[in-house]
């Protein structure tokens, strides 16, 4: 029997429920990355009024990747115990709370803060992806476009105005805790969705699906963790390799800064062009060469085009992590299966996320030079390629 719901199902006991549902998800997406992108500008101020030694800074920038990937689990068991909904309410208030905290209670609340609100966006990238799949079937593509534009607008607000920010009010610590309000918005605008009736089928335990020896599941999977770990990699030492180039610390930043503004158009245009048809190969390919080309570019063409670079580098990033999103909706007979692929994907992703930004910086203060990370873009290249043209086929998951 087909338990899948027909568009906005769930949402039918809800007041102008799709619009209402539609903007609720658009004001939890904007609040999806401002904990880490607020972080690093204030970063040198923050740790040194925290006490952080250098090794405790890097450990406080892994922090998001790394929670968002070990919280991802958590997700299929709250939404089971809890419903989706109001699970998606406490990492919600988690989010909110934890980055609240980052402004008090020195190095302490500073982590258990990221943790808090990492671990809250952690459970909600796993949920929002059923969400789609189960109230917007047919909006796939345009919805997740959305979707991911707020996502980095947020991001890049909360990096350009963080600075101004602490300025206005003297202190880096309220700086960052500012960032709650939008938080604390996007919950009251959640609540409503409290009155939703629970989906059929949403109980059936994850056993049954046998995801972790399905072919596909793990295409899914790496193509999520791959393209993450090199977006990890542009966020954190793209401004780097400029400067080290010759570019100056202002130059540097705003070339990132336009590498995002280049995500946010993509992230909105890319995903309805890769849905008009059922396979997304083509567009992953494209996106794929195109992404490790510019990043190729930015470390070897002549400097004067470095910003032609960046911005096609934030075209084929923000185009690429959408398409991840969206394969895992796709590539899902149906909710429920949705909700456990994306548990694993962005499980496994994100800690693989995690580990590619070290990994770079290893390689490059142990080599003095940026060969061996261009050596690790043409490999996690190649990986995310053969991953995508797996992932990217018109087919779906059969659960085992």
């Amino acid at each position: 029997m087909n338990h899948e719901p027909k568009l906005g199902q769930h949402s039918a006991a809800v007041p102008g429920s799709i619009l209402l549902l539609g903007a609720a998800l658009i004001l939890i997406a904007f609040n999806l990355r401002t904990p880490v992108t607020s972080m690093g500008p204030v970063l040198p101020d923050a740790a040194h009024g925290a006490g952080l030694s250098a090794t405790g800074a890097s450990l406080l920038t892994m922090m998001p990747s790394l929670c968002f990937g070990l919280f991802s689990p958590a997700a299929p068991r709250l939404s089971r115990h809890l419903r989706t909904e109001r699970a998606i309410l406490t990492a919600l208030v988690a989010l909110a709370l934890g980055t609240a905290l980052r402004g008090f209670g020195g190095s302490t609340g500073l982590f258990a803060g990221q943790i808090l609100a990492c671990g809250g966006i952690g459970v909600i990238n796993v949920l929002l992806p059923s969400l789609i799949k189960r109230d917007f079937p047919h909006k796939v593509a345009f919805i997740t476009g959305l979707y991911a534009m707020t996502m980095s607008v947020g991001a890049a607000l909360a990096a350009g105005l963080t600075v101004p920010l602490e300025k206005h009010l003297g202190s880096w610590a309220f700086a960052l805790a500012i960032w709650a309000v939008p938080a604390v918005i996007a919950a009251l605008a959640w609540l409503p969705q409290l009155a939703v009736p629970a989906e059929a089928g949403a109980m059936r335990p994850m056993g049954r699906l046998g995801l972790w020896t399905n072919r596909l599941a793990w295409q899914v999977t790496l193509f999520m963790g791959l393209q993450s770990a090199l977006a990890y990699i542009v966020f954190g030492w793209l401004s780097p390799i400029l400067r080290d180039r010759g570019l100056s610390p202002v130059d540097a930043g705003l070339a990132l800064s336009l590498s995002i503004i280049g995500q946010a158009v993509a992230a909105l245009v890319v995903p309805p062009l890769a849905g008009l048809g059922r396979d997304q190969r083509p567009a992953i390919a494209v996106l794929s060469l195109l992404c490790v080309g510019s990043l190729l570019c930015c470390l070897y063409a002549p400097l004067g085009s470095v910003w032609v670079w960046v911005v096609l580098l934030g075209v084929a990033q923000g185009g690429l992590f959408p398409l991840a999103l969206m394969v895992i909706v796709l590539r899902s007979p149906d909710a429920h299966v949705t909700r456990h692929l994306s548990s694993m994907a962005q499980g496994v992703g994100y800690i693989l996320a995690s580990i590619g930004p070290l990994l770079a910086g290893l390689l490059h203060a142990s080599m003095h030079s940026w060969t061996g990370v261009t050596v690790l873009f043409l490999g996690l290249g190649a990986a995310m390629l053969a991953a995508g043209l797996g992932a990217g086929r018109a087919r779906h998951i059969q659960p085992g």
